[in-house]
């Protein structure tokens, strides 16, 4: 074979295996904005496009489906084909295909994200999935009723409703800034427990608020009332999968979007609500554009040293440095904060100590190594509304002092060494007069 023919052989080659690794990673970029998107109809499509384009223009690749679709797949041959589910489909009695609560919650267990959109008229089927993720809609035909709170456009049961922004959660991370116009929320109530630290309360109504059949005489107690009331509410599992749940399909369309709000009892006329700022934000947050924390790096030494050593000894002062990064416009930058705390553990803290801020996403902290061996790690367990979970843990062993470690001569011990000597000296000179003392022996004639 010639040098020509092996020559555009190799090349022919290398450009294989180019176009393979491009064609990879071109793969692995598009898919990490694969998006299933459950409707009741396609007439959704339109009455949210501003929604789901804001999602496009984010590099979301969207793939529409009717909820009852026959042909509904979330995984194939134990893969997830999507990394997240929208369901705009409050009206649906049962998912089709092979696509069910139970199928939703395994998707969740592995990870994936989902935004979900009720209605007055939600079907079981939703009923049930809230249910799995800790949320409790109210049964059919119910609204959120707000007689103070309603816009001036809704001159019948008051379900159109103002909420005000400070109604939002206190997490910048989730639904963005708070000082934005009133927002436009007609749908049905939900209820969370709050006792589970994995609930967030993302927007609750006013007092005056309460969830039920409009067109029904009040016979019985609300399903909630008052700030019990939530309107949208979210999930984050033990895992970091995030769900979100709203109980208003409506606070999402392109109407709420752009209509004017103005409290009917004397509040003030705003020519468009806050809706979009924070769907947008709401969307950013469950799809994990933002609020997704990582560990970078994690060092520790004893003073005067860089590496660590096989092994600590009691009460070496030791330095413990660990990076954290978070996920900013597709980005990893450094994370600034003032409460990222450190455990020395063995089976219960020895040391907690808040680790001081460095340039550059690092945190570090100084410290001295109890006086217990042992089996130890450093622990950074940081858990904030909004956030990721972040879990680093160092295990590391800690030894006793060695017999050449120990002082010679123990400041503690000053007293006895003081006794003793002096006990010593007390009985040379004792010696030393017993040896010398000579007794007089007196005779008769004296």
């Amino acid at each position: 074979m010639s040098i020509a023919a092996v020559n555009m052989i190799l090349s022919q080659s290398l450009m294989c295996v180019f176009l393979v690794l491009f064609c990879g990673f071109i793969a692995q970029t598009h898919g990490n904005g694969e998006t299933l998107v459950l409707l009741d109809n396609l007439a959704i499509k339109e009455t949210h496009s501003m929604f789901f384009k804001s999602l496009q223009e984010r590099g979301y690749s969207l793939t529409y489906k009717s909820a009852d679709d026959a042909n509904l797949l979330l995984s194939k041959y134990g893969e997830f084909l999507y990394q997240h589910l929208i369901i705009f489909a409050p009206s649906v009695e049962e998912f089709g295909g092979t696509l069910s609560v139970e199928t939703i919650t395994e998707f969740i267990d592995g990870g994936g994200n989902v935004l979900v959109a009720g209605s007055s008229s939600s079907g079981d089927v939703l009923r049930e999935l809230a249910s799995e993720v800790g949320f409790e809609i109210d049964e059919e035909g119910a609204s959120v009723i707000d007689h103070l709170n309603y816009d001036v456009n809704d001159l019948g049961k008051h379900t159109l409703i103002v909420a005000d922004p400070s109604n939002l959660i206190d997490a910048p991370v989730i639904t963005g800034q708070r000082n934005i116009p009133p927002l436009l929320y007609q749908g049905t109530g939900l209820v969370a427990d709050r006792e589970n630290p994995l609930v967030l309360q993302i927007l609750t109504s006013e007092s005056s608020a309460y969830s039920y059949i409009p067109d029904e005489p009040i016979k019985e107690y609300p399903h909630a009332v008052g700030k019990n009331t939530l309107l949208i509410a979210a999930l984050q599992a033990r895992n970091n999968a995030r769900v979100i749940f709203s109980g208003s399909l409506y606070f999402f369309s392109d109407e709420a979007f752009t209509s004017p709000v103005q409290k009917a009892l004397g509040g003030k006329k705003y020519d468009v609500s806050g809706n979009q700022q924070v769907a947008t934000a709401l969307s950013q947050w469950v799809f994990k554009e933002h609020g997704v924390l990582r560990v970078k790096s994690v060092s520790h030494h004893r003073e005067g040293e860089r590496s660590p050593p096989a092994a600590y000894t009691i009460m070496d002062p030791v330095i413990y440095t660990i990076e954290i990064e978070k996920l900013q416009k597709g980005a990893w930058v450094p994370y600034d904060a003032d409460d990222v705390q450190l455990e020395f553990v063995r089976i219960d803290p020895f040391v907690r100590t808040t680790l001081k801020r460095k340039p550059g996403g690092k945190y570090e902290a100084r410290f001295k190594i109890p006086d217990v061996y042992g089996v130890y790690q450093f622990k950074v367990d940081y858990n904030r509304v909004g956030y990721t979970h972040l879990y680093s843990t160092t295990q590391v062993s800690v030894r006793p002092l060695q017999h050449t470690q120990y002082e010679r001569f123990i400041p503690s011990a000053y007293p006895y060494y003081t006794s003793a000597f002096s006990m010593m000296a007390g009985v040379f000179l004792f010696s030393i007069v017993f040896l010398h003392y000579k007794e007089e022996v007196k005779t008769k004639s004296e």
